[in-house]
């Protein structure tokens, strides 16, 4: 069966990766503080998780995939009412959500985006580590990375020992599935595909002697059960990473219970359970990363197009109060990014220097210098996030 890039990368199970294993014994007062990071592949639209309220010109144009009776969190905005888990956060002041921001990349490509979205650079596939390996390696934090799923992401590439999970060995895949790989992941090296294709085979052969986890065992739930058990040691991992896919949706996003909805109710999940571990959840920073939002029509197939702004879910006991912060640009023809999309006012990449300083202790001048390449960041740790 001839498998194409996007049923591959629909096809891949959600995932976690846990890194930063080196935070030295902890003194009785000091606090241990974690970033756990969830990536939306695929475009997650800022619009359907957090519409905004009363604009008619809106609601006409989105008719049959408009999010009805929204939960409102204040004057302009609502949330999505199957995100029952982070309006829980809401409520209890750890929830906020940055709207109309995205990274400053407008091509709309979800290969040449996810790769910016988590290299954090400019030029796609010019930066072969990520911008959270690198603020690790600021805070140094070096020591080995687990990856639960495959492959390591490039997000957390930077570390000396996050880079390369599974040895090979020595077998070589099949050419067809190499190349595959190739196609797919355009940035990796040969031995990076390899380490993939190895473990793929590795998994394969567990479950046909009935032995290790199963795919449905590794759940979003059970994944971020784990999760919080393995942050809330004061000497155990500081970084958690979470891939969620399915977000590009084309044809039948379909309203409230539709496709893009079923996973918003994934991440969600991932939040819900995460709060579990009460001593994990009061010390971390969870934050959502997506490569662009969608368009703010919807097609002839109730589905939206790769658009430009998006919003990024906050939560955790480090968000300073539960807020909507944003420039709102407003969704005027003359306002729209190319008079299609809901435009960015904000880097995103601000949103993830802030979170690492305030979670690493560095100066946000140094990460802004040394993660992302000296571009100008806006510092919105005070505005976000307790110290």
């Amino acid at each position: 069966m001839k498998i194409s890039r996007r049923d591959f990368l629909k096809g891949t199970a959600t995932s976690l990766f846990l890194a930063g294993f080196n935070f030295p014994v902890l003194a009785s007062t000091t606090r241990k503080k974690n970033l756990i990071v969830i990536m939306l592949r695929g475009g997650m639209d800022g619009l359907c998780a957090v519409p905004v309220i009363g604009d008619k010109k809106f609601e006409k144009i989105r008719k049959g995939i408009l999010i009805d009776d929204p939960i409102k969190l204040n004057s302009d905005f609502g949330l999505h009412p199957k995100l029952k888990g982070f309006n829980e956060c809401w409520n209890e002041n750890t929830g906020a959500v940055v709207h109309a921001t995205s990274i400053p990349y407008t091509a709309r490509s979800h290969f040449e985006g996810q790769n910016l979205m988590e290299s954090g650079g400019k030029v796609p596939y010019k930066d072969k580590t990520g911008w959270l390996g690198r603020g690790m390696n600021l805070a140094n934090l070096k020591e080995d990375g687990l990856a639960l799923s495959l492959p390591m992401p490039l997000l957390l590439r930077g570390v000396p020992k996050n880079n390369n999970f599974y040895p090979t060995d020595g077998k070589l895949p099949r050419e067809d599935t190499l190349e595959l790989l190739r196609s797919v992941y355009a940035d990796s090296s040969e031995e990076e595909l390899l380490d993939m294709m190895n473990f793929i085979k590795k998994r394969k052969s567990e479950q046909m002697m009935g032995g290790g986890q199963s795919y449905d065992q590794r759940n979003n739930k059970n994944l971020a059960m784990k999760a919080g058990q393995v942050l809330s040691d004061p000497n155990g991992p500081r970084v958690a990473v979470f891939e969620v896919n399915g977000f590009d949706t084309h044809a039948a996003q379909g309203g409230i219970d539709g496709t893009h909805t079923k996973c918003l109710v994934e991440m969600d999940t991932i939040i819900q359970n995460l709060k579990i571990s009460q001593k994990t959840y009061e010390n971390s920073i969870i934050l959502t990363v997506t490569e662009f939002g969608r368009t703010i029509k919807k097609n002839g197939g109730n589905g939206t197009e790769h658009g430009y702004g998006t919003a990024v879910f906050l939560a955790g006991g480090l968000v300073k109060k539960s807020q909507v912060h944003t420039d709102w640009p407003g969704l005027k023809r003359k306002e729209l990014f190319d008079g299609r999309d809901l435009n960015a006012t904000i880097d995103a990449r601000s949103i993830y220097a802030s979170a690492m300083s305030t979670v690493f202790d560095l100066d946000f001048k140094r990460v802004e210098k040394e993660v992302f390449f000296g571009d100008k960041l806006q510092n919105l740790s005070d505005k976000l996030f307790k110290a």
